[in-house]
């Protein structure tokens, strides 16, 4: 369950926090820590939840995809076209 803890370093462990925080204080602190869990799992469901509802609204308002004759030929991002010319940028 803990990897390679022991029962012994378990043992070990739940003393030096019983000594930390006290008897008292073990309960409030178990308390807290449920909480904490809880809500992060409430969290993540509802992250979840918006997730999907996001995905089936894109999906329905989305338009058709109609198929189209093979795109043009365009020159690569980095030439220029024919007849342009660089304009040097003056600096300041």
């Amino acid at each position: 369950m803990f990897g390679s803890l022991g029962f012994t370093e378990l043992i070990l462990i739940l003393m030096i926090v019983l000594i930390i925080f006290g008897a008292g204080k073990l309960p409030q602190l178990g308390e807290g820590l449920g909480k904490a869990i809880k809500g992060f799992k409430k969290s993540v469901h509802e992250a979840e939840a918006i997730e999907a509802e996001a995905q089936a609204a894109a999906q329905q308002t989305a338009p058709p995809q109609v198929a189209t004759a093979a795109p043009a030929q365009s020159a690569p991002l980095n030439q220029q076209p024919a007849g342009a010319t660089v304009q040097p940028v003056p600096r300041t």
